[in-house]
């Protein structure tokens, strides 16, 4: 990643290149700077998630990627690409974005590890899926707990030794107002389909200095609310029967003003790779 000089973590870009990188090439805004202080122990009367929750993944459209139709290999944008298997997200104006179903199982990936390095105290991942970010925290001796309303996303996360809890996030939660950090990485900020409401919901579990770690989409994609539906082979597919549920996407530019109204600002920005992270505090 580069940091580009010149700019405060409140002058956000706005353009974009071809594919939604950065116009210029580099890479960053603001910066995720070393270590929080103050954060030494577990939110006091988290002991891990209740028994009992065991049971498929595709938390958002109620879908198990383990039991759904095969899949195709698809590219980014519906070219077949050997080797890679996709599940797409399609939104109800014919929008549609694949989704890195095997990237979620595997390890974390480069990309994530400045985040995943930001984390220095008690974190919540929220929308865990498969639990790569909540185990990799727990093996650095963080008291992590990873939330998703899939119960196989649960029974995989434990799997990899984290704890993990089912429950809708909006839902009450071990810890609320004591966590150092809650993640809302791999498009989780699109959760409900009303980001605000859901940086709210965030705020609510920190403790006053907590931070809110989330990933953006690129330059130029502006703010979308609205329905979609997950589907494991692809947009030429069709509608077919498949859950509906709220989403949004939130883009680089469209983050500082969905911040402010959910009562947060911005502190830094970081695009490592091709993607893009925000590290929000309360304002």
């Amino acid at each position: 990643m580069t940091v580009m000089p010149g700019r405060s973590s409140g002058s956000l870009p706005n353009r974009a290149g071809p594919g939604g990188s950065p116009a210029n090439g580099t890479a960053c805004v603001g910066g995720f700077d070393g270590p929080r202080d103050g954060f030494d122990g577990p939110p006091d009367g988290f002991d891990g998630p209740p028994d009992g929750f065991d049971g498929p993944l595709a938390s958002r459209a109620g879908r198990d990627p383990e039991t759904a139709a095969p899949q195709r290999p698809r590219g980014r944008h519906g070219t077949p690409e050997p080797g890679r298997t996709e599940h797409w997200l399609l939104r109800a104006d014919g929008a549609a974005y694949p989704l890195p179903v095997r990237r979620w199982h595997g390890p974390p990936e480069p990309a994530v590890a400045p985040v995943v390095a930001r984390c220095l105290g008690p974190t919540i991942d929220l929308g865990c899926g498969p639990g790569r970010l909540t185990a990799a925290l727990a093996r650095r001796g963080l008291a992590t707990l990873g939330v998703d309303v899939s119960a196989h996303a649960v029974r995989l996360t434990r799997a990899r030794g984290a704890a993990a809890l089912r429950r809708d996030i909006f839902a009450p939660l071990p810890g609320e107002g004591r966590w150092a950090h809650a993640l809302l990485i791999d498009g989780n900020i699109g959760i409900g389909g009303d980001p605000v409401a859901l940086l709210r919901r965030c705020a609510a579990l920190l403790a006053p200095d907590g931070t809110v770690l989330t990933e953006l989409e690129p330059p130029g994609t502006g703010l979308w609310q609205g329905l979609a539906h997950v589907d494991p082979v692809g947009p030429e597919r069709g509608p077919g029967r498949r859950a509906v549920f709220r989403w949004a996407r939130v883009g680089v530019e469209a983050v500082e003003r969905v911040a402010a109204d959910a009562e947060l600002r911005v502190t830094a920005l970081l695009c490592s790779g091709d993607r893009w992270f925000a590290e929000l505090v309360r304002r």
